[in-house]
C-alpha cells in the first residue's frame, strides 16, 4: 500500500506574541474560520484546528461551525457547509497533537510557519520531502498576532522557510494569504 500523507492545519491563538514580544492569546476572526476551511478542503487536507484556550472564543467559534452544519444553512450554502466541516476548535497545541496521534497511531511532525525565524530548516519541497520519507502525520502551524511565542517553537520540529514576496523588504502577508500559499506549496510538493 502507498503512503498517502495526512495533514492537518492548526491556526494558533495561543502561544503567541504580541508586537513587543510578549506572551498573548489573540482573537479568533470569522474570516479566518471560514476562508482557512475552504484552503483546506479545496487542498486536501485532513483537519483545521482553531486553537484558543479562550472559553467565550470556543464558544462563538463552535456557533459558528453548528450554523453551518444545520440543515437550513448546509442547504443554502452546500459548499461553505462542507468545507465548514473539517473545521474544529480545541483549546491548546497539545490538544491537536493527541487528536492527531489518536486518529493516525503516530506522533506528528510540528511544522512552524512565520516571518521573522532566525534560521529555518528547509522550504515546503524539503518538508514535503520529510513526510514522505519519515511517512509521518504532519500537524502544520500558523501563529496570529506577531507569531508563534517561544513556547509554541519549542514543540516543532521543522520551521518553514517564510514566503518571499516582492524584493521590496514588505513581508506581513495576512495568514489567510500564508495558510492558502504554503498549502499549494506543500501539495504541489506532495503530488496531490
Amino acid at each position: 500500500m502507498s503512503f498517502k500523507p495526512t495533514i492537518y492545519i492548526g491556526l494558533v491563538h495561543y502561544p503567541i506574541k504580541n508586537k513587543v514580544g510578549e506572551l498573548v492569546t489573540t482573537s479568533v476572526t470569522n474570516l479566518d474560520i471560514h476562508d482557512i476551511s475552504r484552503s483546506a478542503k479545496t487542498f486536501g487536507f485532513k483537519k483545521y484546528f482553531i486553537v484558543t484556550p479562550l472559553e467565550a472564543q470556543q464558544s462563538l467559534v463552535n456557533k459558528i461551525l453548528g450554523h453551518w452544519g444545520e440543515e437550513k444553512s448546509s442547504d443554502y450554502n452546500p459548499d461553505r457547509s462542507d468545507a465548514l466541516g473539517g473545521a474544529h476548535v480545541i483549546s491548546s497545541i497539545e490538544d491537536g497533537i493527541a487528536w492527531i496521534e489518536n486518529e493516525t497511531g503516530k506522533k506528528p511532525l510540528i511544522a512552524l510557519t512565520g516571518a521573522n525565524f532566525e534560521s529555518y530548516d528547509g522550504s515546503s519541497r524539503d518538508l514535503a520531502h520529510k513526510i514522505k520519507i519519515d511517512k509521518t502525520p504532519c500537524f502544520l502551524l500558523f501563529g496570529t498576532g506577531w507569531g508563534l511565542h517561544d513556547k509554541a517553537l519549542a514543540m516543532g520540529d521543522f520551521k518553514l522557510e517564510p514566503i518571499i514576496g516582492a524584493e521590496n523588504g514588505y513581508n506581513h502577508l495576512s495568514v489567510r494569504s500564508a495558510v492558502a500559499i504554503y498549502l499549494n506549496q506543500i501539495c504541489s510538493e506532495l503530488g496531490l
